[in-house]
């Protein structure tokens, strides 16, 4: 009889719906190692005989009972191991998933599989696992596999998913799923650190899950993965995600704070729903900026997303005051170039911001700037904000680079992350 060493299984991991699946590679088959030296018990002997004589004449239902045959007569790790051999060739050639995984079981199980075997083995029986929603056996195996540093990148999104396969969805956020939830995710960071460091690209799903593991899980770690999200894929859904996270974060932001992150969210397409409009012209009107009120509203209205009454009190106030204010800017002009500090300046650039004239904005906020008696991280911003609007990119980065500290300092931030994916 031929003593066969296991032929090689390629790893494929393949998944779908909202598991995380392993980036598309080509599999490799991978060379044929000299398998452990055994010794055989004679009564086992006969029956893998008989059973590789079967597999070999493609009489698969014969080899499975000789195979039966020898499990019922194996005595030692040796035997167990070689009836495993046996069954996983028959299985890769009966295209027999189930005996695939009860072939990979026992020679693992049995302690005789070679290392350069080990890993790849433990990966293949980690996924099915993880198939089988065996969760815990899934986690064994893939944690055997990554300790002997098998394909990283394939085998901890196998990990990363049987962690979530445990925790479940059902409160996330109390032991024991919120530590199994943590898990995961430094399971699925590996992953996309490993695929990096291979050379392809890491699936965007990805940090999107991490997103919504770490959310439901009420873990701080939520904020990083919304960032690496936003990286991944720079849309506007991504980055409103960043910016709901800030704004729950930081629940006592002054109004005037709360409307520059909802201009972020506008310029970035991130307004999707009527609140977000609503909200954003409320925020306008209470600072007094008529011109950005009939334009939030405007643009809700022209998506589809406002019917004529959602937020309509407040524009129809706005509209009244746009003429007197907008006749007043040339004389506020005036007034801020001889003020004794920036005050005047920076409510006139307010006001130049809100009609959408950020040239003139930026103007009076350096002036405000230079005059002093202002709130210099506020002026950066909105400075940074209007350069932004107006097409300058790199003068944008320069004023929000400058902002110093507190929530003005995280607001720039989320500005900068929104301004690095630009030009």
């Amino acid at each position: 009889m031929r003593f066969v060493t296991p032929l090689s299984l390629a790893l494929a991991l393949a998944l779908t719906g909202g598991a995380v699946s392993a980036p598309a590679s080509a599999a490799k088959k991978e060379e044929k190692q000299a398998g452990p030296k055994l010794n055989i018990s004679p009564e086992v002997l006969k029956s893998l005989q008989a059973a590789q004589k079967a597999a070999e004449a493609q009489d698969f239902a014969g080899a499975k009972a000789a195979l039966a045959e020898a499990d019922s007569k194996a005595a030692s790790n040796d035997d167990k191991y070689q009836i495993g051999a046996i069954k996983l060739n028959t299985s890769i050639a009966a295209k027999d998933t189930a005996m695939q995984s009860e072939a990979l079981a026992q020679m693992l199980d049995s302690g005789l599989t070679p290392p350069e075997q080990a890993g790849q083995f433990n990966a293949v029986a980690a996924d099915q696992a993880l198939a089988a929603k065996d969760y815990d056996l899934a986690i064994k195996r893939a944690q055997a596999a990554l300790a002997v540093n098998y394909k990283p990148e394939s085998v901890n999104p196998t990990l990363a998913q049987a962690y979530f396969g445990k925790a479940g969805t059902a409160n996330a956020s109390a032991e024991p799923a919120r530590g199994l939830n943590q898990q995961g995710l430094a399971a699925l960071k590996a992953a996309a650190d490993a695929t990096k460091a291979s050379g392809q690209a890491v699936p965007a799903q990805w940090y999107q899950i991490g997103v919504s593991r770490a959310a439901a899980a009420r873990l701080p770690e939520v904020t990083e993965w919304a960032k690496l999200a936003y990286t991944a894929n720079p849309s506007g859904e991504n980055l409103r995600t960043l910016i709901r996270l800030f704004q729950q974060a930081n629940p006592n932001i002054t109004n005037r704070e709360n409307l520059d992150v909802l201009r972020l969210m506008a310029a970035s397409g991130g307004l999707v729903v009527a609140a977000d409009f609503t909200e954003y012209a409320e925020m306008a009107s209470k600072t007094g900026i008529y011109g950005e009120v009939k334009s939030a509203i405007d643009a809700g209205r022209s998506k589809g997303v406002l019917n004529a009454s959602q937020g309509g009190e407040t524009y129809q106030a706005a509209v009244g005051k746009i003429p007197g204010d907008k006749a007043s800017l040339a004389s506020a002009e005036a007034d801020a170039a001889k003020a004794a500090n920036g005050k005047i300046a920076a409510a006139t650039a307010d006001a130049y911001m809100g009609y959408g004239d950020y040239a003139k904005a930026s103007k009076m906020f350096e002036l405000a700037k230079q005059k002093g008696g202002v709130d210099a991280d506020e002026i950066n911003t909105r400075m940074g904000i209007a350069k932004a609007l107006g097409g300058d990119v790199a003068s944008a980065k320069t004023a929000l680079q400058s902002v110093q500290g507190g929530a003005r300092k995280q607001i720039a931030d989320l500005w900068l992350t929104y301004l690095a994916t630009k030009g």
